[in-house]
């Protein structure tokens, strides 16, 4: 839905995206941990406005690459 801007289950073109606020309480972002911080990632919502078929995307390639160095 990201990318082609259609909801892959309805073929809807009404999406909306929903940002991540990685301040928020209990926010969708992903907590990466180091000894002395935390740090999150923000986790960007797509959500079809017809059938409600919702995508997490984790949208920036360094944050992508940081998950990966720390989950492996």
């Amino acid at each position: 839905m990201k990318n082609t801007k259609r909801c892959p289950k309805c073929g809807s073109n009404n999406i909306a995206r929903v940002p991540d606020d990685a301040h928020r309480y209990l926010a969708n972002s992903i907590a990466i941990t180091k000894v002395a911080w935390v740090k999150r990632i923000p986790v960007a919502r797509y959500v079809c406005c017809d059938c409600g078929y919702m995508e997490n995307w984790v949208e920036t390639q360094s944050e992508r690459d940081e998950i990966k160095h720390t989950f492996g």
